[in-house]
């Protein structure tokens, strides 16, 4: 039989959306700013790995508009024809942010490298390139730390390391900015050097090189983050380590003799569904059937008490079935 306990209200949840939010607010600022700065700072060098890193602040900043975008979306109350919220908005967004990494970050990149490799110039102005460079780290290294303060914290209170988290984590948001800006690190450690190089040799080699492989790394990042959401969207589970406490728990109660089906699939970011198929002992089965239920009941309200579980079913299996 199926139990569905009188409907407790489940707590608010506290899903990181404030967190999410400051981090993306941050990077959309710092990356404004440094898109400006890339963007002229090409133009008086036409240096092709400036322009690759301005096509990737481009990218990072639409991203991060679409994960903001996300974030808002996804805070909106259940309602009839989505009665468990909005929670998937953020998944769909994010998958958005990396076809858009992958096309005007990647994809134009690499086409610019190749088309420096055909059409061989100099630079001018490495002065003003290797400053915004410079400039551009620092910035941007302001916004990786606080992404990955977020990351590190949610981790933490999980009792993962930090690339666990990066794989099993429900909400891609902040992991999507820290991968963005570790991206966009390793890309200026090799746009710097291969403006130098170029202003030294003469050659556009370094220079396009340096181009199509900022292009490569970040076709390889938005792949991370599209398998990541996909996986999301299509119902992922909760991981291993959540289903053993989940199991663990249930089968403390007396009445439990055993946990023979448990699903927790992430309806949203930090929101799981909980459904259990539970034996029950001999001796249950001749209890009241009220006082069954009331148990059943007090078990769900624990569960939905637990800030990342918005829905509990518990269905009851006589030990009889199990033969």
């Amino acid at each position: 039989m199926t139990t569905q306990a009188p409907s407790p209200t489940a707590p608010a949840e506290p899903d990181g959306g404030h967190e999410s939010t400051r981090t993306v607010v941050v990077a959309v600022l710092i990356n404004v700013a440094i898109t400006l700065a890339k963007a002229v700072a090409a133009v008086l060098t036409g240096s092709a790995a400036l322009w690759a890193e301005t096509a990737h602040s481009v990218a990072d900043s639409g991203n991060e508009v679409l994960l903001f975008v996300g974030l808002r979306r996804s805070g909106r109350p259940p309602s009839d024809r989505h009665p468990f919220g909005y929670g998937q908005e953020r998944w769909f967004w994010t998958l958005l942010a990396a076809l858009g990494l992958f096309v005007i970050g990647g994809v134009l990149s690499v086409s610019r490298g190749i088309d420096t490799m055909r059409h061989q110039e100099p630079v001018e102005a490495v002065g003003v390139g290797v400053a915004v460079l410079v400039v551009s780290m620092v910035l941007e290294a302001v916004s990786w730390r606080t992404a990955h303060r977020q990351l590190r914290a949610e981790a933490d209170a999980r009792n993962r390391t930090l690339a666990q988290h990066l794989a099993r984590g429900s909400d891609p948001t902040a992991a999507t900015v820290f991968l963005e800006d570790s991206a966009a690190l390793v890309g200026l450690g090799l746009a710097l050097p291969a403006l130098i190089l170029h202003r030294l040799t003469g050659s556009a080699w370094w220079d396009a090189g340096a181009s199509i492989a900022i292009g490569i790394l970040l076709g390889g990042v938005a792949f991370l983050v599209a398998r990541r959401s996909k996986r999301l969207l299509i119902d992922e589970s909760a991981g291993p380590d959540v289903l053993q406490r989940l199991r663990l728990r249930i089968a403390e109660e007396a009445w439990v003799a055993q946990v023979t089906g448990l699903v927790a699939v992430f309806i949203g970011p930090r929101q799981l569904l909980v459904t259990a198929r539970v034996v029950t002992t001999p001796a249950t089965a001749l209890r009241p059937a009220a006082e069954v239920v009331a148990r059943v009941a007090a078990l769900r309200t624990e569960l939905l008490a637990t800030a990342t579980i918005t829905e509990v079913e518990i269905t009851l299996v006589p030990p009889a079935s199990t033969t």
